[in-house]
């Protein structure tokens, strides 16, 4: 029987100002294998209350097969590696939407296209700022119109640095959500809108300055911040070490620190240690990639 295997990015999304339309895949994977059997389905490598049909993998790759006009049949998905943290604010959720409509377009033929990819998964996820950078790899923006989502890659300066910091207590997306409010002053989508725009060409030319200015953001960051203990103190903790901008990731608690110092982690990692709650970093570099066989 026919056989794949992939890996599948860590993402960030909701980048400073770009609430639900900013993203980038990072060089942390999640590893999955995909086989073709006669009948039935079979879940591997994960906690067995995910070992069934509501498996997200699994949802995509049945999605994409529904969308090709195929029959689903039978398949068994192996999750051989995790090294992206769940619900964390990292894209866990994206890893697994991306791998299952990759795995169902390259077992079937490569039926398609980047845009059929993208919509499929993002009629599962919701939005396209995490499955874009998943399934594309980079620094995305994104936006729907209607139902059709639609996707950009951007460069980012190779001098940069990202490193995540998430701490051992979760935030739940839909708290995320209800804290927000539900309406927006007209000068705060202004702050916004311009920050987006001076952000993406800041990344590309490594313009610290303009980094830490255009990261700014009072559409969704100033409500969800409350929700993650310590926040003011490790954002205190970046800036101190000389960090050129900082950012919750998706809806945390993970928060991220943008740097040029290679060697930011330890430096982070020496001040975190003395906060209440366990927080646990990683230095990340963006991976231009996205889901790929391997």
């Amino acid at each position: 029987m026919k056989k794949i295997k992939l890996r599948a990015p860590a993402t960030t999304a909701n980048v400073g100002p770009g609430f639900d339309s900013l993203g980038c895949a990072f060089s942390v994977y999640n590893q999955y294998e995909f086989e073709l059997m006669d009948e039935g389905l079979v879940i591997e490598g994960c906690p067995e209350e995910f070992c069934n049909e509501e498996n997200l993998s699994y949802v995509s790759y049945k999605a994409a097969m529904e969308y090709m006009g195929l029959e689903v049949g039978g398949i068994k998905i192996k999750v051989t590696e995790t090294n992206v943290p769940v619900s964390r604010g990292l894209g866990s959720s994206a890893t697994m939407i991306s791998a299952g409509v990759y795995a169902a377009n390259a077992l079937h033929g490569y039926k398609m296209t980047d845009t059929d990819l993208l919509k499929v998964a993002n009629m599962i996820e919701g939005h396209p700022d995490n499955v874009a950078p998943a399934l594309f790899g980079g620094f995305t923006a994104s936006f729907l119109d209607g139902a059709d989502p639609y996707t950009v890659k951007y460069n980012i300066s190779d001098k940069l640095f990202f490193c995540c910091m998430y701490p051992d207590f979760e935030v739940s997306t839909h708290k995320a959500r209800a804290v927000l409010p539900k309406e927006v002053k007209h000068e705060d989508a202004i702050f916004n809108v311009s920050r987006t725009a001076v952000l993406l060409k800041a990344l590309e030319n490594c313009d610290e300055e303009l980094i830490k200015l255009s990261l700014s953001d009072r559409l969704h960051q100033p409500y969800r911040k409350e929700l993650i203990d310590e926040y003011e103190d490790v954002k205190k903790i970046a800036l101190d070490s000389g960090c050129c901008g900082f950012f919750i990731s998706g809806a945390g608690p993970t928060l991220m620190a943008v740097s040029t110092d290679k060697d930011v982690k330890e430096k982070l990692d020496e001040k975190l240690k003395d906060l209440n709650h366990k927080w646990t970093s990683i230095l990340l570099k963006p991976d231009f990639d996205g889901v790929k066989e391997i």
